[in-house]
């Protein structure tokens, strides 16, 4: 399948030089339209792969994750097809191999696709960017082979690894530990409608970190007519059956939303985001109270989220486990604000694009400030900043963390600013539209 990207949007070159973070010497006015959630494109293009037709995707999000999921399934025979600058058209076909499956550095891709290979017929080899072969991925595979499914690993429960799919899954009931990431649960679910009996799913780890994850793969499975039942906690039954074909606009990615309307309380000023759902699964949502507990003036007029600030920002006590993806602009936000910060409930964001509680602690505290880890999260002391390189560790949410630093320190840099292309390819553009009121 062609990358609807374009050559460079699956392995997005670094940039040689560090990106000056913009200043901010006026308060903010600006509107600023966010693309289509990751989260839900993702979902929305492995249910349509596995549907019983043609569906169509409006407003999903093109991005270097999306973008590796649309061509992982083309190489398993899924047509994944652009239609307009923001619409794909996806035409199921049958699930073969042999493939090779470049996973980049996307969490969805790495844990998405094995059930789907295991569906298909044929060997299918995973792999992907360096440091996604430190994330976690033992407990899919152990699920995979309780279902019988054949895969080779080199016993290192990590990638690179080969599933050699049968061209079925037959199914049944199993237990996963999904404290390190509830994407385990959400993979298996996604493809279990397409299981010989279906799947019946227990949660067995003592924490279960973003739970929101989980309710938007149920609502997205049931959109598409599957039967789910989730009425006892941390177990889903997913009934074996037909996937119908849709026609569905995603919704804006409301986390990479965030440090647009974080800019508001650090610069001043006001920015507001259009088609904010008044009812939604994903975790950014909760932007909305916590900005306003952080000293902004947040308002929902219809679609419009609103957020005004004075440059004022307060430290808070929260617990982040059901929306651990926002914790580096929270953290970003408490390294500038009058009181100190603790973020609780995060301890599966060492296992992210990064170690994401070290690399926070590491760069707020050659900033200046002082950021200790906790067992669990963060304790975060704002102290005066000064301006330094902050390093991203191949992380788009610590590049953004760094850009919504240099709005109030002058001469931040960020290394490797194009990280952000996993999730918001216009990153630095729609930075810089902001701050001159551009509406975008």
């Amino acid at each position: 399948m062609t990358n609807p990207l374009g050559p460079d949007a699956v392995r997005a070159a670094p940039g040689d030089h560090p990106w000056t973070a913009p200043y901010a010497e006026h308060p903010l006015d600006a509107t600023v339209d966010v693309p289509g959630s990751k989260s839900l494109t993702n979902r929305f293009l492995v249910v349509s792969a596995l549907a019983d037709g043609p569906s169509l995707l409006r407003g999903a999000l093109r991005s270097r994750d999306t973008s590796l999921m649309a061509a992982a399934l083309g190489a398993l025979g899924v047509v994944v097809a652009p239609e307009t600058t923001s619409d794909w058209r996806v035409t199921p076909g049958p699930l073969r191999g042999p493939a090779s499956i470049d996973c980049g550095l996307a969490g969805t891709v790495m844990r998405f696709l094995p059930p789907l290979a295991a569906l298909s017929e044929g060997p299918v080899a995973l792999d992907g960017d360096t440091q996604a072969r430190r994330r976690p991925m033992g407990p899919m595979l152990d699920a995979l082979r309780a279902l019988g499914v054949r895969i080779e690993d080199g016993g290192c429960g990590a990638l690179p690894f080969t599933i050699h799919g049968a061209g079925r899954v037959h199914g049944g009931t199993i237990d996963i530990d999904s404290a390190a990431s509830s994407q385990f649960v959400s993979g298996l679910l996604l493809a279990a409608a397409r299981f010989d009996t279906g799947l019946t799913l227990r949660h067995v780890g003592v924490t279960l970190p973003s739970r929101p994850h989980i309710d938007m793969t149920v609502q997205v499975l049931r959109s598409a007519g599957v039967v789910v039942d989730d009425s006892t906690p941390t177990v889903w039954r997913v009934e074996p059956g037909s996937i119908a074909a849709r026609d569905v606009r995603v919704e804006p990615d409301l986390s990479n939303a965030g440090p647009f309307l974080a800019a508001a309380l650090v610069a001043g000023g006001t920015v507001r985001v259009p088609g904010w759902p008044s009812r939604t699964t994903q975790p950014g949502v909760q932007f909305a109270d916590l900005l306003a507990r952080m000293g902004g003036h947040v308002s929902l007029d219809g679609e419009v989220l609103t957020v005004t600030g004075d440059g004022t920002v307060h430290g808070l006590d929260v617990d982040l486990s059901e929306a651990g993806e926002i914790a580096p602009t929270i953290a970003a936000l408490a390294a500038l604000a009058d009181s100190p910060t603790r973020l609780r409930g995060i301890a599966h964001l060492r296992g992210h694009e990064t170690d994401r509680l070290a690399a926070l602690a590491t760069e707020i505290t050659r900033l200046g400030g002082h950021a200790e880890q906790t067992s669990d999260g963060l304790v975060i002391t704002p102290r005066p900043l000064h301006p330094t390189l902050v390093r991203t560790y191949h992380d788009h949410r610590m590049a953004t963390a760094g850009a919504l630093i240099g709005l109030r320190v002058p001469g931040v840099e960020v290394e490797d600013i194009a990280t952000t292309a996993k999730t918001m390819p216009d990153f630095p553009l729609m930075w810089q539209r902001m701050l001159v009121g551009a509406e975008r």
